[in-house]
């Protein structure tokens, strides 16, 4: 499955057009690489998206959604201060 949509349809990021923007203005990391919305996700990818304050980064679970459950795993959340958002 392509990055932009799984991060849709596993409900990380509401809309696909809002993942492929932030695909391609590079806040969002496939295994610490920086790749294309097209880039296709395997299970036990790890995914890392700054957004905003935030840099969550995500382990990939499964490719087909269910509603009984998750397709990732929470790996961690953290906080950047306002200072480091600016040097990225």
């Amino acid at each position: 499955m392509r990055i932009d949509k799984f991060l849709k349809t596993s409900r990380v990021i509401k809309r696909r057009k809002v993942a492929k923007d932030a695909l391609l203005l590079d806040r969002i990391y496939l295994n610490n690489n920086v790749v294309k919305p097209s880039k296709k996700v395997k299970i036990d990818d790890l995914i890392t998206l700054h957004l905003g304050m935030k840099i969550i980064t995500i382990k990939v679970l499964s490719l087909n959604p269910k509603d009984s459950d998750l397709m990732y795993q929470l790996i961690s959340e953290e906080k950047r201060s306002s200072w480091s958002f600016f040097n990225v």
